[in-house]
């Protein structure tokens, strides 16, 4: 089994890309039923791709109308690797929700920040993305309940496939991973 190095702390590689949750279909299929299943009460939801397009401006009209029911029930804040940050803070103030852009991630020092300011323990806060090797292995590295989703579909088309995304799930069910 190959170790991941200092901060994997004993866990295997292929434990530290393994999401807790597996959904078919975007973040609009998490729901306050699940959050409350797996006794969630922060969200840390990557941006691109995730919640929305990375060649698209602007959102989808069911993720504003999503993201008041996630409000209502958790602590929500975006962390995106994306440097661009007047597009993150335009998402995130559409959204009506904090956010950290240049997050490094798998880096979880950013993750931590978040944390930090939603003060939760971190087995009720869930890191959210649609990439196995940046946003479930920095929310694993950090001890969160990790849920990998599909990509944000662009709007009024079909979902497309993400050559990334079939890349690291490729190289994570080598090692192990079940998805």
């Amino acid at each position: 089994m190959l170790a991941f190095g200092a901060h994997g702390f004993g866990m295997s590689f292929s434990h530290l890309l393994q999401p807790d949750l597996v959904l078919t279909g975007s973040v609009l299929a998490i729901s306050p039923e699940l959050l409350s299943q797996h006794h969630i009460k922060g969200l840390i939801l990557d941006v691109d791709d995730t919640l929305v397009p990375l060649r698209q401006a602007e959102t989808n009209p069911d993720l504003s109308r999503w993201m008041i029911q996630m409000k209502a029930v958790a602590s929500v804040w975006l962390v995106s690797n994306n440097i661009n940050a007047n597009r993150i803070s335009r998402i995130a103030d559409l959204l009506e929700v904090p956010y950290i852009s240049s997050a490094g991630k798998p880096s979880g020092r950013k993750l931590k920040q978040a944390l930090a300011a939603m003060d939760l323990p971190f087995d009720q806060v869930a890191m959210v993305g649609d990439r196995l090797f940046t946003d479930i292995l920095a929310g694993n590295r950090v001890g969160l309940f990790t849920i990998l989703v599909d990509p944000m579909p662009v709007l009024n088309q079909p979902p497309r496939p993400s050559p990334i995304r079939a890349i690291e799930v490729m190289i994570s069910q080598y090692f192990g991973v079940t998805l």
